[in-house]
């Protein structure tokens, strides 16, 4: 079993080189600021009230415990799509079992720090995960070179590499390591939401791992026989086989994308010389691919493309501006901002996901 840590580099290629612009993030809440997107309206009646929340300087799992308790019910009774960084002037929905009869005076909930702009019915619980995406609108300070900076901005429409973010990983990759050694067995740990958010940062490594080793091969954008693609804008998979005709123009335009694995049992899609280069490339970490398979994760593909929508920029000044773009659930903006910039923040915060 070869688990040293030089294998597990915290180094990723960069698509476009490595920015030689500079900027700093997080100098104040207003400065990173996050609007979900739900994908549907409530339907304005239902036992469920959905919440329209904005928040300053609190974490989603703290103004859910307020809610339960503001409403005398069980926190289970309070759901949400997707949490959000403390560190940011976000919006989101929440939603909390009331009851058909029940009313309350939602003004009397909150505070400096938190603000109920809507209330509406809806039949089912707002559960993690079913939401279409966030926007992004960031200040940058402290730019070193505004020319630059928009230069590269321009790049971003493109695509970026779709990696898993620094939230995944946990501070300094410390997520990373306790999956390490839970699957080495050195580390017990009962609670079934660490194990998994552990072991997902593994799975995300590996991912992440093979992207970069794809860019650095020039095969960031050509398609091997055998290939599995992904549709734009939806999880429907199939595999690119010899006689499929324009596969390359589709992928070109953004219809298609390239997909790489995040290991686990069954869901092989990969034939020829896409699952040649795919075993060959991880063949380092085939002994930790083997134990997350008898740990009974199961295997998906994920985009190796990422594409900011609404992407907008505009300059206060010399030294400082504004940003804006959207992305869809599981994406990571740090993903866009590492394609930008070498950023540092402000202030000590989390990472930057659509559904952190």
């Amino acid at each position: 079993m070869n688990s040293d840590s030089h294998d597990f580099s915290r180094h990723f290629a960069w698509l476009n080189g490595e920015p030689s612009v500079s900027a700093s993030i997080r100098h104040e809440n207003a400065d990173f600021q996050v609007v979900e997107q739900l994908g549907f309206e409530p339907e304005g009646e239902g036992e469920h009230v959905f919440l329209y929340i904005r928040k300053s300087g609190e974490n989603t799992d703290w103004v859910a415990r307020q809610l339960a308790r503001f409403c005398q019910v069980s926190p289970r009774e309070v759901g949400y799509a997707g949490k959000k960084d403390r560190h940011a002037l976000t919006e989101q929905w929440f939603s909390v079992r009331l009851g058909v009869h029940r009313n309350l005076n939602w003004q009397l909930f909150g505070g400096d720090s938190i603000e109920v702009l809507k209330a509406v019915r809806h039949p089912r619980k707002l559960r993690l995960g079913v939401l279409r995406g966030n926007r992004f609108r960031l200040r940058l300070r402290d730019v070193s070179d505004m020319d630059g900076l928009e230069a590269r901005f321009t790049l971003l429409a493109a695509g970026v590499p779709n990696y898993f973010g620094e939230q995944r990983f946990g501070f300094d990759f410390g997520n990373l390591d306790k999956g390490l050694a839970l699957i080495r067995g050195e580390l017990k740990e009962r609670q079934r939401h660490k194990k998994g958010l552990y072991l997902s940062a593994v799975r995300s490594w590996l991912f992440n791992r093979l992207l970069s080793t794809r860019i650095e091969q020039g095969l960031w954008s050509r398609i091997l026989p055998g290939d599995v693609l992904m549709l734009d804008g939806s999880h429907s998979c199939f595999g690119a086989t010899p006689d499929a005709a324009g596969l390359d123009a589709r992928l070109a335009s953004g219809d298609l994308d390239l997909t790489g694995p995040l290991p686990g049992a069954a869901g092989q899609l990969l034939d020829g010389e896409a699952l040649e280069w795919e075993s060959r490339t991880l063949a380092p970490w085939q002994w930790l691919i083997d134990d997350l398979v008898q740990l009974g994760m199961r295997s998906e593909r994920r985009a190796l493309r990422l594409r900011p929508q609404g992407l907008a920029m505009e300059r206060e000044s010399d030294r400082q501006c504004w940003i804006e773009f959207e992305l869809p659930a599981g994406a990571f903006a740090t993903s866009v901002l590492r394609e930008l910039c070498h950023v540092s923040v402000s202030r000590v915060a989390g990472g930057l996901s659509t559904d952190d």
